[in-house]
C-alpha cells in the first residue's frame, strides 16, 4: 500500500509539472508580446497546478519552486510596465480579480513586491494584505503553501518599516507549521499524517531562516518583537512534533550572539513546552551552538560573562527537569553532558563549574542503582571524557571531586570502558602523575580493571579483552614516577594496597610491572643504606626489597610460581648490585624454594634451572659459604631433571658457575671439569638409552655442545682443560658418528665440522692463542 502511495504521488506530481509547463509557455509567449491580460490569465493557470492536496510537503514544495522560479520572469515583467508608464495600482487591483485565491495570493506577492519597491503605498499595508489572504485558505491540503508565502515576502523584506509591523508574516508561517497537528483521520493513515508532520520542518526552516536573514532585524528588534512573537506561537500550539520542530528551526536559523543576548527570554519558554517534547535534544543543539560561538573567538568570551549564561543554563535545566519529572534519566544525563561541555569551552579555567555540573548530576543519579540503560551509561562515559578531552591531562580531571561520584553509577562493563578511556588519556597525553595522593584518586576511578566490582569474576569474558586491559594497567603503573625517592616509595605502596585486591587471574600482569618499577627505584637508591639526617621513615633498598618479597610472594599464592621465580631473581640480582648479601640469598632462597615444591613440569623445570644459573653466575655478593651453598643446589637440581639430554645441558652449564671471568675468587679448574665429564657421562648414558629403545645411538649433538665448553674454558685457560681431554673428545665424536649404530643428522654434522673450522681458525691466527690450538689434531 505505501508503494502504490508513492507511485501515486510521483504520478500526480509529474501531471502536476506538466501542466504547469503547458501553461508557463503560454504566459511566456504572452510576455514576449506584451499582452498583460494573457500574461495573468495562463500565470493564474499555471499557479491552479497548486491547488492540490495530494502531494506531501516535499513534493508539493518542488512543484511551487517551479512555479516560483516562473513567477521571477513575470515579476520582471510588471517591474518594465512601470517603467513603461503603467499604474502599479492598477495593476495591484488587476491580480485581485483571479478566480482562486491560490493564484490570486501569488499573483498578489508578485506585484506586491514591485508595489513596495516603488514606495508608492506603505509596505505595512501590502503585507497586511497578503497576511489576510493567507487566512483565507482553508482546506488542509493546500495550508502547505502558505508556508511557502514567507518566500515570497522575502522579496518585500528589506525595509524597516515592513520589519517593523510586529513580523507579522511570521505568525501565518508559524500557524501552518502546526497546522496537521489538529488533523484527525482514520487510525490507518496516522502514520503518513506524522510523516507529512515531520517533513514541513524542512518548509519552516526554510521560511524562518527567511525571517532571521530579514536587514531590519537587529538584536534589540529580535530581543523585543520576533522572538517573544515566535515564541508565544510555539508555546500556544501544544503540539509536541511542532513545538519540537519550531525550537530546534528558532535555535538553528537566528544568529548565536542573538542567542546569548536573549537567554532569559529563550531559556524561559522551554519549561512551558509540553512534557512529551524531546527538550534534551533542542536544549542540547543550542548549547552546542554556544560552544561553538566561545571557541570560535576569544573576544566574544566576556559576553557570556556579562549576561552569566553558565548560570543560566544551569538554572534552565533545573527547571526543565522540575517541569518534567518524568523524563528518563537519559535525558538528565544528555543535558548535563552538554552542559558540562559547554562549561569547558566558554569557562575553562573554572574547575568549580564542572564540578558543579557533575554534583547535580550526582544528585539526580542519587538514590538510583547502578544503569542499566545502554543509552545512559554511553552518555555518562560521554560526560566524563568531556574533561579529558577537554584538558588532555587526568591530573586536572582528579581535582573534581565529583568525577569518581559519578562513577559510581557505571554498571562493572561501562566502568571498565570508562578506565580504559581515561588509561588511554594517560598514556596519549603522557602524563605524569608524581604524588601518591593523586595515584590513589586515580587508582579509585579505574577500579573497574583491578579488582570485580560484582565480588565475582565472569567466565564469559572474552580472554583477548581481559588480557588487552590488564596490559593497559601495567603500561600504567609503568608511567607512574617521581623523582623524589620518597614520594615514589609512597607511590608503589599505593598501587599496591589497590592491585594485590584484583585476584589471581590479574596478578600476573599487574605485579611485574610494580616489581620493575621497585627495581628501578632500587637502583636510584643503589648504594644508599641510610638516610644521612638518621630519620627512620627514610626510604633504602632495604625497605624497598621487603616490600618486594612480600609482593612477590602473592604470585606463589595464587599460583604462579614460574612467573615468581623469575621476579625473585630479578630481585636477588638488584640486592647484588646494591651489596645486600643477605637479602640475596633470601631471594634465592624463595627462588629455590619455589622449583622444589611449585614447578613440576618437566619443561618449566628446565627454563627455571636455567635462569637460576644465568643469575647465580652473575653474582659477586656471595661469600664462598653462601655461594658453595646454592651452587651446590642448582647442581644437583641440573642432574635431577627427567630427560637426559635437559639434564646434560643443565650441568655443562653449571660449569659456568666455578669459572666467572670478572671474579678472581670463582676459578675452580678442577670443578669445571667434574661437571663437564659429568655432563659426558649423562650423553653417554642418553646414547645407551636410545640405542636400547630404538636401536641407534641417536645424534652426537650433546658432545659437540661438551666440545664447545670444553674449547671455552680452554681458551680462558683453566689448567684443568687439556689438549689430551679435546682430543679424545674429538676422538670420540668422530667414532659415534661413523658408527653403523649412529642416527644420520645433517644438522649435528654441521655443527661439528663449524666447530673444527673455528678450532683450525684459531690456529691460524697465531699468537699466544695460535700456539695453544696448535697441538690440537682435527
Amino acid at each position: 500500500m505505501i508503494a502504490d502511495g508513492v507511485e501515486d504521488e510521483e504520478k500526480w506530481l509529474a501531471a502536476g509539472i506538466a501542466g504547469l509547463q503547458q501553461n508557463a509557455f503560454y504566459m511566456h509567449r504572452a510576455l514576449d508580446s506584451n499582452n498583460l491580460r494573457d500574461a495573468l490569465k495562463y500565470s493564474a493557470q499555471m499557479l491552479s497546478e497548486l491547488r492540490t492536496s495530494r502531494l506531501s510537503p516535499h513534493k508539493y514544495y518542488e512543484l511551487y519552486m517551479r512555479a516560483f522560479d516562473e513567477l521571477r520572469k513575470l515579476e520582471m515583467f510588471f517591474k518594465e510596465e512601470t517603467r513603461r508608464g503603467c499604474s502599479i495600482v492598477d495593476l495591484y487591483e488587476l491580480v485581485q480579480h483571479a478566480g482562486n485565491i491560490l493564484p490570486r495570493l501569488y499573483l498578489l506577492c508578485t506585484v506586491g513586491s514591485v508595489y513596495i519597491k516603488s514606495k508608492e503605498a506603505p509596505a505595512k499595508d501590502v503585507l497586511k494584505d497578503l497576511v489576510e489572504m493567507c487566512r483565507g485558505i482553508q482546506h488542509p491540503g493546500c495550508r502547505h503553501c502558505c508556508g511557502c508565502c514567507g518566500i515570497c515576502a522575502s522579496k518585500l523584506y528589506g525595509d524597516e518599516q515592513v520589519v517593523g509591523a510586529d513580523a507579522a508574516p511570521a505568525d501565518p508561517e508559524l500557524r501552518l507549521a502546526v497546522g496537521l497537528s489538529g488533523l484527525q483521520g482514520p487510525a490507518r493513515e496516522k502514520e503518513k499524517r506524522e510523516k507529512e508532520r515531520s517533513e514541513l520542518r524542512d518548509l519552516v526552516g526554510k521560511n524562518l531562516h527567511v525571517l532571521s536573514q530579514i536587514e531590519g532585524i537587529d538584536l534589540d528588534m529580535y530581543k523585543e518583537t520576533v522572538l517573544p512573537r515566535v515564541l508565544e506561537q510555539v508555546v500556544n500550539c501544544k503540539d509536541e512534533i511542532a513545538q519540537y520542530y519550531l525550537m530546534d528551526c528558532i535555535i538553528q536559523v537566528f544568529p548565536d550572539e542573538y542567542h546569548l543576548q536573549t537567554l532569559d527570554v529563550l531559556l524561559g519558554a522551554f519549561p512551558q513546552l509540553q512534557p512529551t517534547v524531546d527538550i534534551k535534544t533542542v536544549l542540547s543543539r543550542l548549547m552546542e551552538r554556544l560552544s561553538n560561538y566561545a571557541a570560535s573567538s576569544a573576544d566574544v568570551l566576556p559576553e557570556f560573562l556579562q549576561v552569566e549564561a553558565f548560570s543560566k543554563l544551569n538554572n534552565a535545566i533545573g527547571k526543565v527537569i522540575e517541569a518534567q519529572p518524568d523524563m528518563p534519566i537519559l535525558g538528565v544525563i544528555t543535558l548535563y553532558s552538554s552542559l558540562l561541555t559547554f562549561t569547558l569551552h566558554v569557562h575553562p579555567d573554572r574547575l568549580d563549574y564542572a564540578d558543579q555540573v557533575l554534583g547535580a548530576c550526582v544528585k539526580k543519579l542519587s538514590g538510583k542503582e547502578k544503569l542499566e540503560d545502554k543509552k545512559a551509561t554511553k552518555q555518562i562515559v560521554a560526560l566524563l571524557s568531556a574533561p579529558l578531552d577537554k584538558y588532555n591531562d587526568i591530573v586536572t580531571a582528579l581535582k573534581l571531586s565529583n568525577y569518581p561520584r559519578v562513577m559510581e553509577y557505571l554498571d562493572s562493563e561501562t566502568n571498565k570502558v570508562m578506565a580504559t578511556v581515561i588509561i588511554q588519556s594517560i598514556m596519549k597525553n603522557k602524563t605524569r602523575i608524581s604524588t601518591a595522593d593523586r595515584v590513589e584518586a586515580l587508582f579509585e576511578l579505574i577500579k573497574g580493571l583491578i579488582k570485580d566490582l560484582d565480588d565475582a569474576f565472569h567466565d564469559e569474558v572474552d580472554e583477548d579483552d581481559f588480557k588487552e586491559e590488564q596490559n593497559s594497567v601495567a603500561r600504567l603503573i609503568q608511567l607512574l614516577r617521581s623523582d623524589d625517592p620518597e614520594e615514589m616509595f609512597k607511590i608503589i605502596c599505593t598501587v599496591r594496597k589497590h592491585i594485590l585486591g584484583g585476584g589471581p587471574k590479574r596478578l600476573p600482569f599487574t605485579v611485574p610491572p610494580l616489581v620493575f618499577s621497585s627495581l628501578k627505584l632500587v637502583r636510584q637508591l643503589q648504594g644508599q643504606e641510610e638516610n644521612p639526617f638518621g630519620e627512620e621513615e627514610s626510604t633504602t633498598p632495604k625497605k624497598i626489597f621487603q616490600v618486594l618479597n612480600q609482593t612477590v610472594e602473592t604470585l606463589s599464592n595464587i599460583p604462579a610460581p614460574e612467573l615468581a621465580l623469575q621476579l625473585f631473581l630479578q630481585c636477588a640480582e638488584a640486592a647484588n648490585d646494591c651489596d645486600l648479601e643477605p637479602v640475596a640469598y633470601e631471594f634465592f632462597t624463595q627462588a629455590y624454594i619455589l622449583y622444589e615444591e611449585e614447578i613440576s613440569d618437566s619443561r618449566a623445570q628446565v627454563t627455571a634451572i636455567h635462569l637460576i644459573i644465568g643469575t647465580l653466575q652473575r653474582m659477586h655478593v656471595f661469600g664462598v659459604e653462601n655461594r658453595d651453598t646454592l651452587t651446590h643446589k642448582a647442581t644437583g637440581y641440573s642432574a635431577k631433571l627427567l630427560k637426559k639430554p635437559d639434564q646434560c645441558r643443565a650441568v655443562y652449564a653449571c660449569s659456568h658457575l666455578f669459572w666467572v671471568d670478572d671474579q678472581d675468587n670463582v676459578k675452580d679448574g678442577e670443578r669445571v671439569l667434574l661437571c663437564l665429564k659429568r655432563a659426558l657421562r649423562i650423553a653417554n648414558a642418553a646414547q645407551q638409552m636410545s640405542n636400547a629403545a630404538r636401536g641407534s645411538t641417536g645424534s652426537v649433538t650433546l658432545f659437540v655442545e661438551i666440545l664447545n665448553k670444553y674449547l671455552y674454558f680452554f681458551e680462558k685457560g683453566n689448567p684443568q682443560i687439556t689438549v689430551a681431554a679435546i682430543q679424545s673428545l674429538i676422538e670420540l665424536i668422530t667414532t659415534e658418528m661413523h658408527s653403523d649404530s649412529s642416527t644420520p643428522d645433517p644438522a649435528a654434522d654441521a655443527f661439528f665440522a663449524s666447530t673444527l673450522r673455528y678450532m683450525e681458525f684459531q690456529k691460524q691466527k697465531g699468537g699466544a692463542i695460535g700456539e695453544k690450538y696448535e697441538p690440537i689434531k682435527v
